[in-house]
């Protein structure tokens, strides 16, 4: 797990999955020329900073257990996608990533839906995890942020349809919202979001 910046006031934060929320998704995304932000991406992010969250990348990242790239191009990648966002007046203040596989070396605390890459953001950014929220596209998304009490919105992008499909099983935890995508999370956010 990684992150970028710091700071010392106690804050609140929307957390982001990556493939298939920020994202297009692409099966072990690694290489820019696939990358591709979903519709409306920066706007969403510049909206959701200028209200006073932070925004935080925390994504599974399975494919450096599994030999299929290293935490290079998954760095690469991700100074790529800052930099197609502040094209856009947007930001990523920090991103975190799980890069384990429980097949692949056992069980870690990082990777969702364990919340690990929330704790220690919220340790690191000094976040208040109860007044945050997470937007992702599958179960172990909303899983991760309803572990620390986060406020959960699924998206339909992705994965999001087959999880939305999957809710009445009972399985996972039932996020706040279902919304199309991360504008739509965005947009909800600013308007049932009270502080």
């Amino acid at each position: 797990m990684t992150a970028s910046h710091n700071s010392g006031t106690s804050r609140r934060a929307v957390f982001l999955d990556r493939d298939g929320t920020l994202n297009v998704e692409v099966n072990y995304l690694h290489r820019i020329k696939d990358l591709v932000l979903v519709p409306g991406a920066a706007a969403a992010i510049r909206s959701l900073s200028q209200a006073g969250f932070s925004v935080i990348v925390v994504t599974n990242q399975a494919g450096i257990a599994r030999g299929y790239y290293d935490e290079t191009a998954l760095h690469t990648l991700h100074e790529e996608i800052q930099r197609r966002l502040a094209a856009e007046g947007a930001q990523i203040d920090a991103f975190y990533f799980c890069p384990h596989h429980p097949d692949f070396g056992g069980a870690c605390e990082c990777r969702k839906p364990a919340p690990g890459m929330l704790k220690q953001a919220a340790q690191d950014h000094a976040i208040d995890l109860t007044h945050s929220w997470l937007i992702g596209d599958t179960s172990g998304d909303i899983g991760a942020g309803s572990a620390v009490g986060c406020r959960t919105i699924l998206v339909r992008s992705g994965y999001g349809a087959q999880a939305e499909a999957a809710l009445g099983s009972g399985i996972t935890p039932q996020p706040e919202a279902i919304v199309d995508d991360l504008s739509a999370a965005a947009g909800y956010i600013l308007s049932h979001d009270h502080g």
